[in-house]
């Protein structure tokens, strides 16, 4: 925490003894400050703009407004505040709608006194970092060019899985298509850098690749991008292929990729990094750069302990849990472990649970054709899409954050 700073908390649920034990909980903690207690959404709102608190604890079940639509509208009243939201019941799709509201965490009650103040000072660190990190960046710009430079800016989506052979490569390919348009131009980038095959799906046959960068990262241009870039013509994605020998792995560091990462910002919408399951200097550089950390579990028990060690890995990183996407593929029905389990295990939304469909999936790697592009009504595609929709949305929420930050 920053020096001596207090974080500064607002708590809002109807029960008046919910607030009273909660109150009581934090008042025993040297940083942490209860500085208002409301007993509805409306007057939580009302009470943020006047008193701009670092953390607002929230009810999700309240009676004249939901803490999910509160926290919706409390964004627009304060740039920087973090809710951490209170719930009877895990739910998956509350834990959902809650991420996409910007909720920084979801704890069931009644909550644990350790979880709880743990949270919050999750959450007040958040909070400390929006108030000074944007506005130190930006402080010598003009609001014109802020905003400029940061609607322009392109956006970084890694996606990772802790565990191998969870389909990370499908999913980051075929997010990859979906969010490709007209508009919005996509770059994939085979962060994989042994044995990336991001090129395989794609069924291209890249005659360059990131080594072809790397040396020359500090004078990119335009021209030079072009000439190592392959288009795959049916989507108009373009890839930056991984090196074609895993020995060449080691001639990339981490500072050359994220030069290389942070000029293709200026081409591209989205760039999305497919990296390995091992923490290599290149994926933690990628953690760094990203906007948005797509994190791939499946049913199994293995997937599942590799995605809790992964959360407790990315708090000693401190990486914004409120990036962090987690996404159940391949759920199968008739096994026993829900997405309702996952969650409650992880203490973390799924935002998207893609259902097994190998008929569908399997041939589509075979054949290197993205599934997104032969019929997007499948359930597969269906989620897919949805989920590239809940990215530009999230993306969108980030980018009015940082505009109105700097005004």
């Amino acid at each position: 925490m920053e020096g001596s700073s207090t974080i500064r908390v607002l708590i809002v649920d109807d029960v008046d003894e919910t607030r009273e034990i909660i109150t009581k909980l934090l008042q025993y903690e040297k940083d942490i400050e209860v500085v208002g207690s409301v007993n509805s959404g409306r007057q939580g709102l009302e009470l943020t703009k006047q008193l701009d608190p670092d953390v607002v604890i929230m009810d999700i079940n309240m009676p004249d407004m939901d803490g999910i639509t509160a926290s919706e509208l409390l964004r627009d009243i304060n740039d920087y505040t973090q809710i951490v939201i209170l719930s009877v019941q895990g739910d998956s799709n509350y834990m959902r709608r809650a991420m996409l509201a910007g909720v920084r965490d979801f704890l069931t009650k009644p909550p644990q006194i350790d979880e709880l103040i743990d949270a919050v000072r999750r959450a007040g660190q958040v909070s400390f970092e929006k108030r000074s990190k944007i506005k130190t960046a930006f402080a010598a710009m003009g609001t014109e060019k802020v905003t400029k430079a940061l609607v322009s800016r392109g956006r970084v989506i890694v996606v990772y899985s802790p565990k191998g052979g969870t389909g990370n490569t499908t999913i980051a390919v075929n997010l990859a298509v979906s969010l490709q348009d007209d508009q919005s131009k996509v770059v994939i980038v085979d962060g994989n850098l042994q044995f990336g095959d991001v090129s395989i799906f794609l069924n291209l046959r890249p005659r360059n690749n990131l080594l072809d960068l790397t040396p020359r990262a500090k004078e990119l241009d335009a021209e030079i991008i072009e000439e190592v870039l392959i288009t795959d013509e049916r989507s108009g994605v373009q890839l930056l292929a991984a090196p074609d020998e895993p020995l060449y792995f080691d001639n990339v560091n981490s500072s050359e990729f994220a030069d290389v990462i942070n000029f293709l910002r200026k081409i591209f919408a989205y760039i999305i990094i497919d990296v390995s399951a091992t923490l290599t200097d290149v994926a933690l550089s990628a953690f760094d750069i990203a906007d948005i950390i797509i994190v791939i579990t499946t049913q199994d028990i293995p997937s599942i302990k590799s995605s809790r060690l992964f959360i407790n890995l990315s708090d000693e990183m401190k990486i914004d849990r409120s990036k962090i996407f987690f996404v159940m593929n391949r759920y199968d029905k008739r096994i026993g472990i829900t997405p309702e389990k996952v969650n409650k295990n992880l203490n973390q939304p799924l935002v998207s649970v893609i259902p097994l469909d190998e008929q569908i999936v399997i041939p589509s790697v075979n054949r290197g054709v993205p599934f997104v592009l032969n019929d997007r009504s499948q359930p597969t595609s269906k989620c897919i899409i949805e989920l590239s929709e809940i990215i530009q949305n999230k993306i969108n929420e980030i980018r009015e954050l940082e505009i109105q930050a700097t005004q």
